[in-house]
């Protein structure tokens, strides 16, 4: 989730130099290249059922495609702060999921934790969009579909969480990883390729290409890799915990790299989201 974060923080350049669509289709291109070796079955991996593949669509077509679709448009007819105090609700909606298809247990120590993160995220996009409030207020502004899209947005990233925890009883990290990566790619081909008839391929910087590389192989390959692989130890209710990373690590990258400004409410946003991962992995006590 951290490094989730700085690519997100790090993109807002890329998404200057490139179509969002076209990006994403030279991301999921780039990753599919890199990850040819992954998609072989190897000794130890059980051979793929037909609910395995069902699951690795769903996975990609939920966590990749339809989230990010979710995602834009709903800022589009919301605001950006709108979008920040929805997607505050991911770890909830995973925490609740987890309990409905995983029959996962949710401790009350988890549930203040998660009301911890949820407020945490909350602070933090309240502080980096001080503006956006102003615009919330005007009741000609937000659009009820807006915020829908929003809600859709975060389910589906819980779903992503939820389906990954199922995968990685049956899938090896870096065939999930290589599979995902594989159905991104073809289903946002045709919507690559339609940006990239008018596109000027000849006005990005070099530095934007070497962005993009970095970009492509820590959003598709390590980032999707490391989440796996912790799914495989850790209850996927607890794991949404750490989705309070990506809003943390991308204000970092904000204000380090960025120059954006940091203020008090950053700070009370950033002990929030520590403290509900402390609540989340503290050691249970053993019973007697």
């Amino acid at each position: 989730m951290t490094l989730v974060g700085c690519y997100v923080g790090l993109s807002k350049l890329l998404v200057a130099a490139f179509p969002v669509l076209l990006l994403a289709w030279l991301r999921f291109g780039i990753a599919a290249v890199a990850m040819v070796p992954w998609l072989r079955r190897r000794e130890g991996d059980a051979a793929l059922t037909r609910a395995d593949r069902r699951l690795l669509f769903w996975e990609s077509f939920l966590g990749n495609f339809l989230f990010s679709i979710c995602m834009l448009y709903g800022v589009a007819l919301s605001s950006a702060l709108a979008a920040g105090v929805v997607m505050a609700a991911i770890p909830a909606a995973v925490a609740l999921m987890s309990r409905l298809f995983l029959g996962e247990r949710i401790l009350p120590r988890v549930q203040l934790a998660i009301a911890c993160a949820a407020l945490g995220i909350a602070l933090l996009a309240l502080a980096r969009h001080p503006g956006a409030a102003a615009a919330a207020a005007d009741p000609a502004a937000p659009s009820p579909l807006g915020y829908v899209l929003l809600l859709g947005a975060v389910f589906c990233e819980s779903a992503y969480v939820v389906i990954g925890k199922r995968l990685t009883g049956r899938v090896s990290p870096p065939r999930i990883s290589a599979f995902i990566n594989l159905w991104g790619l073809v289903l946002v081909t045709p919507f690559g390729l339609w940006q990239a008839r008018d596109f000027d391929w000849s006005g990005v910087a070099a530095s934007n290409w070497g962005l993009l590389v970095f970009y492509a192989l820590a959003a598709s390959m390590a980032s999707v890799w490391l989440w796996m692989r912790g799914l495989r130890q850790v209850p996927s209710s607890r794991a949404g915990i750490y989705t309070v990373l990506l809003p943390v690590s991308a204000a970092l990258v904000g204000v380090l790299v960025l120059g954006e400004p940091f203020g008090a409410a950053h700070g009370v946003a950033f002990a929030l989201a520590l403290a509900g991962l402390v609540l989340a992995t503290w050691p249970s006590r053993a019973r007697a």
